[in-house]
C-alpha cells in the first residue's frame, strides 16, 4: 500500500514538472482602460512616482508600505522603491523611457516575495475627449516560475491588479 502510495505521489509531481516545462519562456499581462481626461492629464500621473499613490492599486494593500524615492521622481531616469507587507512585497522600479503624452517603459526589479525581473509599458492613445490607456508588463518566466504557473494564473492575479489600477486612474483623471 505505501508503495502505490509513493507512486502515485512520484507520478504527480512528474506530471506537475513535465506540465511545467511546457508552460512559456515568457509571460505578459495587459489591461486597458478609457479615460475621459487629455493623454496629457493622464500621463502626467503615470510619468511621476509621487503621483502613484492617488491610484496605484497596492497602496491600499498596505497604506504601511516603506517608500523611497530617487533624487527624481519623474521622467527618465526617475526611480521608486518600497518594502512592504506580502501584499506587496519588496522592490524597485525605475523609469526607463519617458515620452510625452504617448508612453512610458519602467524597470521593474522585485525581490520578495521572488526575485524577478519585468519591463512595465504604459501606452496612452487619444480617441476624441477620451485617452485609451494600455498597462502591460512583461518578462521571462525561469523555470521555477513555469512550476508556480501550473497553480496560479499570473494574467489573473496581475490583471485584476491593473484593473483595478486603471479604474483608480480613471477616477482621479476624471476629477
Amino acid at each position: 500500500m505505501l508503495k502505490i502510495i509513493g507512486l502515485i505521489i512520484a507520478v504527480l509531481i512528474a506530471g506537475v514538472l513535465i506540465l511545467a516545462a511546457t508552460k512559456p519562456d515568457t509571460f505578459r499581462v495587459q489591461r486597458a482602460a478609457s479615460i475621459k481626461a487629455p493623454p496629457e492629464k493622464v500621463f502626467a500621473l503615470i510619468n511621476d512616482f509621487n503621483r502613484w499613490g492617488a491610484w496605484s492599486p497596492w497602496e491600499k494593500k498596505d497604506p504601511a508600505m516603506k517608500r523611497t524615492f530617487g533624487a527624481t521622481t519623474s521622467g527618465k531616469g526617475a526611480v521608486y522603491a518600497w518594502e512592504g507587507n506580502k501584499d506587496v512585497g519588496q522592490g524597485r522600479m525605475e523609469i526607463a523611457e519617458s515620452v510625452s503624452p504617448d508612453r512610458v517603459t519602467i524597470k521593474l526589479d522585485f525581490v520578495k516575495p521572488f526575485e524577478a525581473n519585468n519591463i512595465v509599458a504604459f501606452k496612452l492613445e487619444p480617441r476624441g475627449d477620451m485617452t485609451n490607456v494600455t498597462w502591460a508588463m512583461q518578462g521571462p518566466t525561469p523555470y521555477f516560475a513555469k512550476i508556480i504557473h501550473v497553480f496560479i494564473n499570473m494574467d489573473s492575479m496581475v490583471g485584476t491588479d491593473f484593473e483595478a489600477g486603471l479604474a483608480n486612474l480613471k477616477a482621479v483623471a476624471e476629477k
